[in-house]
């Protein structure tokens, strides 16, 4: 963790949403004037598509394990050389993976590739990475250590996989089949690399469905936010009474449902958002000693 250079980070598994919060934080960082880095989780997955296809055939017929989420497909001390670098100087290096032939034209890559490392845009006030390892522990590398904001991003298990196998279908072309095949392979991975991370998270939002998702890949479309509840559980730092009622008070149909946690509609979510996370990026960059933002 870093006073001068601090680090926030998204995390969660694929399918899980966290586009929405890294969406909320950039209007943030815009609002308040805080310069960001960003850094996507994707870029530091080993291989490219291409390298990906044959490391999973491979894999597959030497009965070994292989996923996104486990630290075979990931160059996890990379990213960790990269927040302990950023951190103490403000600096390193990222690159980004090219998912589309829109993300091609802007990186001049071809899709399902990586763009060259290059260095981190200097002068920032904070570096923020959205992705699958924010927080993420194996064996000695500690991850959410260096993370002064790690946020997590976790809806009920069969709504993170109607989400995923909605996205998957819809946008890249698999057929149901071939998700469940993606889903079933990476559980492993999930229960020792992605569901650790939410007990080292700072705020972790959950959103629960009031349809009938027992059976996802029967779902034919995703809840709304309207068709949802969103469980926010602060775990660092502990809220007070105070500020607990002020948020129920603020947010119509909020119920305190434990010491630590707070249920809101699932349209409330991105209000929500702002009235918590903008608090704590503020925080952050006070902490910096920039006057402009001890303004604010």
């Amino acid at each position: 963790m870093s006073r001068k250079h601090p680090i926030v980070a998204v995390t969660g598994s694929s399918g899980a949403g966290t586009s929405t919060v890294k969406n909320a934080l950039q209007h943030i960082f815009q609002r308040v004037g805080a310069r960001a880095a960003l850094v996507e989780g994707d870029s530091f997955h080993r291989f490219d598509r291409a390298q990906m296809k044959e490391a999973l055939a491979k894999a597959k017929q030497e009965g070994n394990n292989l996923s996104h989420f486990g630290p075979e497909g990931n160059l996890f001390e990379k990213q960790l050389e990269l927040f302990r670098s950023y951190g103490e100087t403000g600096t390193g290096e990222r690159r980004f993976y090219v998912h589309n032939e829109a993300e091609a034209t802007l990186h001049g890559f071809p899709p399902g590739t990586f763009t060259d490392w290059e260095p981190i845009p200097p002068d920032t006030d904070l570096l923020f990475y959205e992705g699958l390892h924010g927080g993420v522990v194996d064996g000695n590398l500690d991850m959410s250590k260096e993370v002064d904001l790690l946020i997590g991003v976790c809806p009920t298990i069969n709504l993170e996989w109607v989400q995923k196998i909605n996205r998957d279908t819809a946008e890249r072309g698999y057929q149901p089949s071939d998700v469940m095949d993606v889903i079933y392979r990476r559980m492993y991975d999930y229960m020792h690399y992605i569901l650790p991370q939410f007990s080292k998270t700072h705020i972790n939002f959950q959103r629960i469905p009031l349809t009938d998702t027992s059976n996802p890949f029967a779902v034919t479309a995703i809840p709304t936010a309207d068709q949802s509840l969103v469980m926010i559980h602060f775990q660092k730092p502990k809220p007070s009474v105070e500020y607990k009622l002020n948020l129920k008070g603020l947010i119509d149909g909020a119920m305190i449902t434990g010491f630590n946690t707070l249920v809101i509609p699932g349209g409330k979510m991105m209000y929500a958002m702002e009235l918590i996370l903008t608090r704590r990026v503020l925080d952050l960059l006070k902490k910096r000693g920039d006057l402009e933002h001890d303004a604010l």
